[in-house]
């Protein structure tokens, strides 16, 4: 069975890792380019766009692509619905992994926001030491609301025109830990944490210590998806998998 792993998160990694070891699969790992020196599955990698929804439908043609996993981050919207679109005009069944959100709990002090300029907006007028965690894409918001000091953690550097006047650029890869998250927030006086609502555990350290520091956190709830079928763990995936691949093979005999 000829699969196409749409990656950018571990457990797209893991699964083509463990599909390896499957027999009857034959993945494919897409990667859409923008992490540099990302950390790649031993498998066939693809890097770089499709060329939209047709591209996508046309490589699935082309590849003989049985089956599609979304394992994206869940806020490549775009990607999802990309796919979700492909797959439905291709025939081609679609999983996503959606692993869970993260919630808030008793201690917490969120502010859920929509989207990435509601959050600077949310920071208000008042100067602020704002420990930055959205990625190195679209820092427009922030570089407006310039009355800030930022402390921005991304894997890559930013283009610098992109950066908001008062920066503090720190470049790290997860996982991270609760106590090299406090130090982090207390050595850079942070007041406010800003970030996406991932849900995943390599990057989940941060929450917990504003909590421990009581620090407000203002969260980017996830974008709406298209409705396919959705799983939230890779041995999920594999069992729906192995549940196509011989499907399909019954209708072959």
């Amino acid at each position: 069975m000829r699969v196409l792993i749409l990656g950018g998160t571990t457990q797209a990694s893991q699964l083509a890792q463990q599909l390896g070891s499957h027999e009857g699969y034959e993945t494919v790992f897409s990667l859409a380019g923008v992490t540099k020196n990302p950390v790649l599955p031993n498998t066939s990698v693809r890097i770089g766009g499709f060329g939209g929804v047709d591209g996508l439908r046309d490589f699935l043609r082309v590849q003989n692509i049985e089956a599609v996993v979304d394992a994206t981050h869940p806020f490549a919207a775009q990607m999802s619905r990309h796919a979700a679109m492909a797959c439905a005009s291709s025939g081609v069944p679609v999983l996503r992994i959606d692993r869970p959100a993260w919630t808030e709990g008793a201690g917490d002090r969120w502010t859920h926001v929509s989207s990435i300029e509601d959050a600077a907006a949310a920071l208000g007028d008042s100067p602020r030491t704002v420990f930055l965690t959205t990625g190195r894409k679209d820092l427009g918001p922030f570089q407006r609301a310039s009355q800030h000091h930022y402390i921005l953690r991304s894997i890559d550097a930013p283009e610098p025109s992109s950066l908001p006047r008062k920066v503090t650029l720190l470049l790290a890869r997860p996982p991270f830990t609760v106590a090299s998250e406090m130090a982090l927030m207390k050595d850079h006086a942070v007041t406010v944490l800003v970030t996406k609502n991932a849900g995943a555990e390599a990057t989940a350290a941060k929450l917990v210590a504003a909590k421990m520091l009581g620090l407000p956190v203002i969260m980017i709830d996830r974008p709406v998806l298209p409705p396919v079928k959705t799983v939230s763990t890779i041995e999920s995936a594999i069992a729906w998998l192995c549940e196509r691949r011989h499907a399909g093979t019954d209708r072959d005999v």
